[in-house]
């Protein structure tokens, strides 16, 4: 399951490959979309402890062991993924996401603004705030890597590119986090999109179990990124010129 990640040929093939820098931007965007969600969740887990010190080396932590878990459930997930019923219940859970974004009701992450009272874990099992902190990041990262690691192996089955794509996602996911929060906050429309990708790939995999066995190319995905986020920005412009009209009316 893991053989490929130690082929050196198999590094340098990708490395030097345009196309698979390509799939790999694309996944990265997709990790850094889909995981705004986990950013606000481990924000709200620092705030917990005392200080920005304290805050920020949690985070390191919880980044490494982050890497960790990718690597393994990446491993595991490719051996997998070759089923055809794994395909199957994976697009159906992908679809399902899909429904449950525009079709359910969705509750808000709130974040505390006040540090936690001492709990159970601390008392009697003498772990300190900062350890359940990180236990607390690397768990909400076993849970939310789930849905990034199902996608990206739906966009490429080639280990290296999804580890590569992951690693840089979650490492711009946590650096810029603000800015991609801040940026979905002003353009609303881009987490929709985020999940009209999420259906295409839904599709994609569906698309590839033997019975039908249609392989959509990766570039392809790479294309309807690229025209996703320019149908996204059209939208957002007909939205906010139709705002002033709306509030004349």
């Amino acid at each position: 399951m893991y053989g490929p990640f130690f082929d050196l040929h198999n590094w340098a093939t990708v490395i030097e490959s345009g196309e698979d820098w390509l799939v790999i931007l694309s996944l990265v965007i997709m990790e850094c979309m889909l995981s705004v969600d986990n950013a606000v969740v481990l924000a709200a887990q620092t705030q917990s402890l005392p200080n920005k010190v304290e805050q920020e080396k949690s985070l390191f932590y919880g980044l490494f062991g982050a890497y960790i878990f990718r690597f393994l459930v990446i491993g595991v997930g490719v051996y997998l993924i070759n089923f055809w019923w794994i395909k199957v219940f994976g697009a159906g859970y992908l679809f399902y996401l899909f429904l449950k974004h525009f079709f359910f009701n969705k509750k808000e992450v709130q974040v505390p603004t006040e540090p936690k009272k001492e709990n159970a874990l601390e008392k009697h099992l003498h772990i300190s705030r900062f350890w359940q902190v990180v236990i607390s990041i690397e768990l909400m990262d076993i849970v939310f890597s789930i849905d990034s690691v199902l996608a990206s192996l739906a966009i490429s089955s080639n280990p290296v590119i999804v580890l590569i794509g992951g690693m840089i996602g979650i490492l711009a996911m946590r650096g810029i986090a603000e800015l991609i929060m801040g940026l979905m906050s002003k353009i609303p429309e881009l987490n929709g999109m985020a999940y009209f990708l999420i259906l295409f790939i839904s599709i994609k995999l569906f698309l590839s179990i033997p019975a039908i066995d249609i392989e959509i190319p990766n570039l392809v995905f790479v294309g309807v990124l690229i025209g996703a986020i320019i149908v996204t920005l059209i939208i957002h412009v007909i939205n906010n010129n139709k705002a002033p009209k709306d509030k004349e009316k």
